[in-house]
């Protein structure tokens, strides 16, 4: 698949706001998916490594929130270092974050009496400045909570990963609230490709794109982390130019 060439008008439009939020003295490292469509949409190709990343299930029910986990295992598990998990209940599977490539020995485990002891661990981490990244489950976020994280995130270098879980429903309102995060992502679970054989192919996901700093929104359909952390495009969506439909949208534009 051919790359779109970059509009300088947002080119330079991405470096004004770099400057206006004081990054733009140093260049950021990222961490790129390998799938151009992603990774178009991200400033500087990937995610940024020194920055704070949400990640929440698209629905309510458990299957969205395990696809949530997942993705972000995925991410931490393309990462070099150890990962500090941080969480508040006992429900983490490690056999399933090892299938999306996070391998049991890299996992430090820390479990939390509540969430503000939890947001400790998470900065403690950062700050640390000698792990690959930092996960942790978090229900709030308020904007001087997650603009702490991504200072210390800054400082290090380390990725922040903030998983977004919900005890009751009235709390998953907290989502839509600014943070200081530089992107934030939904995930859910759809019905992965029929195979040809009696078995389970594999998983699939919306990825929903839904906050990106001096980037755009966007959704996609993918298959889930390998063993690898790696995420796939599906075949009928891989095999089909995307030139027809990038021309269509800049004419309804």
């Amino acid at each position: 698949m051919m790359q779109k060439p970059t509009d300088p008008a947002l080119a330079d439009l991405r470096e004004r706001v770099r400057r206006l939020e004081g990054v733009a003295s140093r260049d950021r490292k990222t961490l790129p998916f390998g799938l151009a469509p992603i990774d178009e949409r991200l400033p500087g190709g990937g995610l940024a490594v020194g920055a704070l990343h949400e990640v929440a299930g698209g629905g309510n029910g458990a299957v969205d929130g395990a696809a949530a986990a997942l993705f972000t295992a995925g991410i931490a598990a393309r990462t070099k270092g150890k990962i500090l998990w941080c969480v508040t209940r006992q429900d983490l599977f490690a056999p399933a974050i090892a299938q999306a490539g996070l391998a049991p020995g890299r996992v430090i485990y820390v479990e939390a009496g509540d969430e503000k002891a939890l947001l400790a661990c998470f900065e403690d981490g950062l700050r640390h400045g000698g792990l690959g990244a930092v996960v942790a489950e978090v229900a709030k976020l308020s904007m001087t909570s997650s603009r702490r994280l991504q200072l210390a995130a800054e400082g290090t270098g380390t990725m922040a990963l903030a998983v977004r879980r919900w005890r009751r429903q009235t709390e998953a309102a907290d989502f839509g609230q600014p943070t200081a995060s530089v992107t934030r992502w939904r995930v859910s679970a759809v019905p992965s490709l029929r195979l040809p054989v009696p078995g389970v192919g594999r998983a699939r996901w919306l990825l929903e794109l839904v906050r990106c700093r001096a980037g755009e929104c966007a959704d996609f359909e993918v298959e889930a982390c390998d063993g690898k952390g790696r995420l796939a495009l599906p075949a009928e969506v891989a095999d089909r130019s995307a030139a027809p439909q990038v021309a269509g949208r800049r004419a309804a534009r």
